[in-house]
């Protein structure tokens, strides 16, 4: 996993969901992005799913079990975009 990677995620966090009083370094790879931590929703949820598609090419189940999964943290949809986007 790279820490390349990461930031890029925080930033495409930060990006999409216009959170403008967000640093990268506010967002704790381990914490949870959802309700707690981070406190997003499930339409922040949807946003992020698209622009995680548009930007690596991987695609998502959007009620699956799997995805909640890989989105419980940053590292977690960072393993996921690392096993997924499209090189």
């Amino acid at each position: 996993m790279t820490n390349a990677l990461e930031l890029e995620l925080k930033q495409l966090i930060i990006d999409t969901l216009e959170l403008e009083d967000v640093t990268p370094e506010d967002i704790d790879p381990d914490e949870p992005l959802f309700v707690e931590g981070l406190g997003l929703d499930s339409i922040d949820a949807l946003e992020l799913g698209l622009a995680l598609q548009k930007t690596y090419g991987i695609k998502l189940e959007a009620d699956s079990e799997e995805t909640r999964r890989h989105f419980a943290n940053l590292r977690s949809l960072a393993a996921l975009v690392e096993a997924r986007r499209v090189k």
